[in-house]
This record gives C-alpha cells, structure tokens and sequence, in this order.
C-alpha cells in the first residue's frame, strides 16, 4: 500500500494511506430502442450519457441496448441493481408512440416515484423545445438504485440529466440506505 504524507498543521504529523478516490455514483446506462438493439441504428444517446456521467466523475459499470419491450428493460434493470449501479439511467421510450413503455417498464419494479425529477425535467426541457410536454420522463427508487427515464435524442437526454444533477448524490444515498442529512 502506497502511503502519502500530508502537510502538517499545528505541530501534528500524519500519514495517511493513499487511496484512489471512491466514484461517488455508481452508474448504469439502458438504451431503450427497438433499431439500435436490432443493429439498424447505431446508438447514440448512450454514448452521450457516459461521457456526462464520466464528467460529473461518476464510474459507469454497465451499458445495454434493449428493444422496446418491458420485461426486457426491467430485466436490464435489475441486473445493473444486482451488479452495483446505484444510479441507472434510460434513456428512450419516454414518448407517447405505441413501442414507448420505458416508463411502463419502471413503474412496474419501482418502490417509490419522484415525480419532481419529472416535473423538472419537462419544465427545463420546455425552454428549449415545446415538444417537451410530450416526454414522459421520471425518476424512481427500483431496489437499492434511483432509476431515472431519459429522452432518447441524445441532447434531450444530456440536458434533463443536467437538469436533475444536483439532487442524485443526496437521491442516490438515500436509495442505498445511506444515512445522510438534507
């Protein structure tokens, strides 16, 4: 183990083990499209959430590209709950087409909604284009991990997770268990 010595104050010495710096949200990314699971389109929004969460300093342990069918976006889910990630982000099918079930999928294995990362989001998202009151975006606590539902342009999703940024180290604790004060 590699030790590092600290600048002394007030006459006090210490030493004190060097450790990498624990990420502090463990992520998983869900890309929800029944063309990009097919191999007919190539995904984009996904790559765009990683290097979002990889600026924020987040570690991204898993990525997937699932159709557009419920048990397999829960299934996805789940796994990435079971692997660690306590944060995990969809992004796509939160339109109102009739393949959009992303929210249908979430709420089905959720404990608890947050309709404020919702309501946020499409409050945010309505500057920018008025087709944002279509979108059907949500946050919810699935076992131990905040859910979040993203658009699927990868720009929409990008800015609802900037939008909702602030609250999900406080969020995410919460969903873990972790003791923590507001």
């Amino acid at each position: 183990m590699r030790y590092q010595k600290r600048l002394a104050y007030a006459g006090t010495k210490n030493l004190l083990p060097s450790r990498p710096m624990e990420p502090s949200i463990r992520a998983g990314i869900i890309t929800v499209s029944d063309r990009a699971a097919a191999g007919e389109y190539q995904d984009l929004g996904g790559p765009a959430l990683r290097r979002e969460c990889e600026r924020h300093g987040w570690a991204v342990l898993a990525e997937a590209v699932v159709p557009d069918e419920v048990a397999r976006i829960q299934e996805a889910i789940r796994s990435f709950g079971t692997q660690g990630c306590s944060l995990i982000l969809t992004t796509g099918g939160t339109g109102i087409a009739g393949r959009d079930v992303t929210p249908e999928a979430i709420r089905g294995l959720m404990r608890v909604e947050l309709p404020g990362f919702g309501e946020v989001m499409r409050m945010e998202s309505m500057k920018l284009t008025k087709n944002a009151i279509l979108s059907r975006g949500l946050a919810a606590v699935v076992d131990r991990a905040l859910v979040i539902a993203l658009p699927g342009k990868p720009q929409g999703a990008v800015d609802c997770l900037g939008f909702v940024a602030g609250a999900l180290e406080h969020g995410v604790k919460l969903a873990q268990h972790v003791a923590t004060s507001c």
